[in-house]
């Protein structure tokens, strides 16, 4: 791919911004700095390479520790000057071995949610359970316990459904989504094992989907 038809513009050091995304949380994990030539070694390799401002060199991610980032899409802003790269993480993004650079909480409303947030804190009370807590009632309890709690919670899902209550029904799911994630945390699935299967369907849908037409065809 010739870089210069896609018109991006560098700024006078030869510099570009990039935005990192994880694909499976949307969680920004860093910002760096792409020039001509990392840009290029990214597009042909398939992975994260960055100009480092500091040592003034290229810096291919994960070079030395193995936490390579594979890059799933490159999309630049409205005026050019700025990207956003989507990739599939081979571990943390941050040095410090945090999964991002972002961690350091500068203001926080309290209405901020993410379900890796949650995910974490239901694990917390797995590893450490807390006298008084629901999360760590269910851990103690075991897993026959928390898959009665999901099948009740599915049903519940189901009647307020049946009964076009938006209201329940919101509430209901809710309640489910929290027991699946309970269950999900048992069994050491997380949010990525998740997402990688929805992401895998599409594919699979496709195949059966064309399958079937195939089929429709010939049947005629």
């Amino acid at each position: 791919m010739n870089i210069d038809e896609l018109n991006l513009k560098f700024d006078e050091r030869g510099l570009i911004p990039a935005v990192v995304v994880d694909e499976y949380t949307r969680e920004v994990l860093t910002l760096a700095y792409m020039n001509r030539e990392s840009l290029e070694i990214s597009l042909e390799r398939g992975l994260t390479c960055f100009y480092s401002r500091s040592r003034r060199s290229l810096w291919l991610k994960g070079e030395t520790s193995g936490n390579y980032q594979h890059i799933v899409k490159i999309v630049a802003d409205c005026d050019r000057d700025a990207l956003t790269v989507t990739v599939r993480r081979d571990g943390p993004a941050c040095h410090t071995g945090e999964v991002s650079c972002f961690y350091n909480t500068v203001y926080d409303d309290g209405t901020d949610f993410t379900y890796e947030g949650l995910m974490e804190l239901i694990a917390g009370r797995k590893s450490s359970p807390k006298e008084g807590s629901y999360t760590s009632y269910l851990f103690d309890k075991g897993i026959d316990k928390i898959l009665k709690k999901v099948g009740e919670e599915a049903t519940e899902v189901v009647i307020a459904g049946k009964d076009g209550d938006r209201g329940e029904t919101v509430y209901e799911i809710s309640d489910l989504i929290y027991h699946l994630m309970v269950l999900m945390t048992e069994a050491g699935i997380t949010t990525e094992d998740i997402s990688r299967e929805l992401a895998r369907r599409h594919v699979v849908d496709a195949k059966v989907k064309q399958e079937k037409m195939t089929a429709d065809v010939t049947d005629v």
